[in-house]
């Protein structure tokens, strides 16, 4: 295996080396680079070799003697290196199963590449993973690893998961907890499938293997559901029901470890009816925007002179925080109105309703010819990473032009949200 050398930066280690785009980087102190991960932990030692291939098929070795963690200075043609690994699975709660034809084609593909789960947080299921990927990660050492588990019921991740080899796959996660990876994990709860007992399993057996964290999230459903595996959506009876089970599990962690293991997303919260508790790790996100929320208008110098009004679009489901929210900014700034409003998922129906999936014709279907004040603010996981185009398609500028307003894009961060309300005339 080898990679292929798209570019080299200018006046980097690889330039002075005299590397040129279009050759071919066979391996680093004797390692053979197949993707970035090779490259990453090989490139940074202080003193390199590397062999390489040029265009004549001629094979040098130069040598690069650097600073620790120095980048070299060569360039690839994708950030992988090589082509990204797509899901072999079939899940029966798969959310991209449930997408609407005729969207953009990369909303369709499905990944799950364990580089992608070191490099970017994203989850993997384990089950396309090779022997030789598996010691190199434990070779390696790369931790955490991300892993969507689901259940730990062989016989049941195969059904939930439409792969035979889904319950063997597990195995592996013994032999990273062996090595000292540390496992952040994730379950789909579905009602009446995985929840309940089997859930007490699942927490009872990762629990064994010491994993750093175990998120629960109930399942998500849209309406184009036609063909697929019969799901429901929670109530509030079962996602209190399930709730319990993480919380006791939760509690009894904090009793035996001093920390908590399993949590909760706040839709489970939501859809119980419960107070969110702030939390770490990513989980009981509400509870802490509000408390950044606080702290950012407590640090805020008071100024009776700022009189204007913002609106707040989000998915139904955080309205009711949100408008909570904002009547702390409000407190301080009584002259600021903030009008909150909640978008309704007509695009994917269902018992979608989180902000992240907010398209941008639901928000010009229902905000126009209302009122929004001066600008309009939605949170940036309504948008792709660029920050440009909604699920739909539809771009920042349809939006703004369409409802003659200027969008202000913020993150999940109190900080951010504060400033960027109080300063709008400024």
């Amino acid at each position: 295996m080898a990679v292929n050398i798209f570019g080299v930066t200018a006046n980097s280690h690889a330039d002075r080396a005299k590397i040129k785009s279009g050759e071919i980087l066979l391996s680093i102190n004797g390692n053979i680079i197949e993707d970035v991960l090779d490259y990453r932990f090989y490139q940074v030692n202080r003193d390199l070799t590397l062999e390489i291939k040029d265009k004549n098929g001629e094979i040098r070795t130069v040598r690069i003697v650097k600073s620790e963690y120095e980048e070299i200075g060569l360039e690839f043609e994708t950030y992988l290196m090589d082509e990204q690994k797509s899901c072999r699975n079939k899940c029966i709660f798969c959310f991209i199963d449930q997408l609407p034809k005729g969207m953009r084609e990369s909303l369709y593909f499905k990944d799950d590449d364990s580089r992608l789960s070191f490099l970017f947080g994203n989850y993997i299921t384990l089950t396309n993973l090779t022997q030789h990927e598996i010691d190199r990660i434990i070779k390696m050492h790369i931790s955490p690893i991300n892993v969507s588990v689901h259940t730990t019921n062989p016989q049941l991740r195969c059904k939930m998961m439409h792969n035979r080899f889904a319950g063997d796959a597990l195995r592996h996660l013994e032999s990273f907890a062996k090595a000292g990876i540390s496992l952040n994990c994730q379950i789909v709860a579905c009602p009446g499938i995985n929840d309940g007992d089997e859930l007490i399993r699942t927490f009872t057996d990762l629990e064994k293997l010491g994993v750093n964290m175990t998120a629960v999230v109930p399942v998500g459903l849209t309406k184009y559901r036609q063909g697929l595996y019969p799901l429901t959506e929670y109530n509030q009876e079962t996602a209190a029901q399930t709730l319990d089970i993480i919380e006791k599990f939760g509690d009894e962690c904090v009793k035996k470890y001093g920390r908590r293991i399993f949590y909760a997303g706040d839709e489970f919260y939501i859809k119980a009816n419960r107070p969110i508790p702030a939390v770490e790790d990513g989980i009981g996100m509400i509870a802490c925007l509000k408390e950044e929320i606080e702290f950012a208008v407590e640090d805020s110098e008071y100024n009776d002179a700022l009189n204007y009004k913002v609106t707040m679009a989000c998915g139904e489901a955080v309205a009711p925080y949100l408008r909570d929210m904002m009547k702390i900014i409000a407190t301080k700034f009584p002259n600021i109105e903030i009008n909150v409003v909640a978008i309704k998922n007509n695009f994917f129906g269902g018992g979608v309703n989180v902000s992240g999936l907010v398209t941008g014709g639901d928000l010009i279907d229902q905000l126009k010819d209302k009122d929004l004040g001066d600008k309009l603010f939605i949170p940036s996981s309504m948008l792709r990473f660029e920050n440009d185009i909604f699920l739909d398609d539809v771009s920042v500028e349809d939006v703004e032009r369409e409802l003659n307003i200027s969008l202000g894009i913020v993150n999940n961060n109190g900080d951010e949200l504060v400033r960027e309300v109080i300063t709008v005339k400024e």
